[in-house]
């Protein structure tokens, strides 16, 4: 395990001061750096450690908050703060826009090579971002199967992938059906896993309180969906990256490997899904 170091940083954001959660890489110079959102919930320590399992394969992470430095486990309280908030993509951006505008202000980050991944209410801000023109190399997301309003997906200049469960009631498959004729129809360069018998925030360990109907851990899913986010990571923004490859990779759905498809994850024995253990 390489050392790293993290931090507190707090900065305002929809009328509130958030309190992120930065991890920074071992060694002195820029690298590639990951803006990570969380649940509905809001920042946890789960995201917190998903931050520093980042920064240990060399990327500058910034876990950012959603509700002031509040977590919110009360489900109608949660509820009453995220669906306002995810049926304005201004003030979804306003938030993304100014935790990115600390992540690229590190100096450890390479403000050229920045990638931003969000579960639920983070990956929602995380695509608003996209749809805004932010200049980031890659795009994930899981239970986030947002869509923006018309016209404005085509701003998108990254990849794009994005996680669902099959049995997820909050993303059933109409709203996958219309997220991928979106991202389609832009010329988004996309990808969708669906992971079969997983529920919403099937990543999303056990929690301690009441949680929402159809919300459901899923160990395996879990699991492979974090290796999908990492080789996100390595494709769009490898932690070396040759001479000469800078700026954004184009978002043309024929540039590349990375090809606009569905994937389907079944519960098949043979699986490569433990090979980077999830940070919990």
């Amino acid at each position: 395990m390489t050392t790293i170091a993290t931090r507190t940083v707090e900065y305002p954001a929809d009328g509130l001061t958030m309190t992120g959660h930065l991890a920074l890489p071992a060694g002195i110079g820029r690298r590639p750096a990951v803006l990570l959102g969380p649940e509905g919930l809001g920042l946890s320590d789960v995201e917190r450690r998903r931050a520093e399992a980042l920064a240990e394969l060399g990327y500058v992470a910034l876990a950012f908050d959603l509700h002031g430095g509040r977590y919110l486990g009360d489900p109608e309280e949660m509820l009453a703060r995220c669906m306002p908030l995810l049926a304005d993509p201004g003030r979804m951006r306003g938030i993304g826009h100014a935790a990115l505008n600390v992540l690229r202000a590190e100096p450890r980050t390479d403000p050229d090579r920045i990638a931003a991944v969000g579960y639920g209410t983070g990956g929602a801000i995380a695509l608003e971002l996209g749809r805004d023109g932010a200049s980031l190399r890659a795009i994930g997301t899981v239970n986030a199967l947002t869509t923006g309003r018309p016209g404005e997906a085509a701003r998108i200049r990254c990849p794009v992938w994005a996680g669902v469960g099959s049995e997820d009631p909050i993303m059933p498959p109409a709203q996958r059906d219309a997220f991928t004729a979106e991202m389609q129809a832009a010329g988004v360069d996309w990808r969708l896993a669906v992971y079969g018998g997983a529920l919403h925030a099937f990543h999303h360990p056990p929690v301690d309180h009441t949680v929402l109907p159809g919300v459901g851990y899923h160990p395996r899913h879990a699991q492979r969906a974090w290796n999908d986010v990492v080789d996100l990571l390595a494709e769009c923004l490898p932690v070396t990256e040759p001479a000469g490859a800078s700026g954004p990779p184009s978002s043309s759905s024929g540039a590349g490997p990375f090809r606009s498809h569905v994937e389907v994850c079944g519960e098949g024995e043979r699986c490569a899904c433990h090979e980077r253990s999830i940070p919990q």
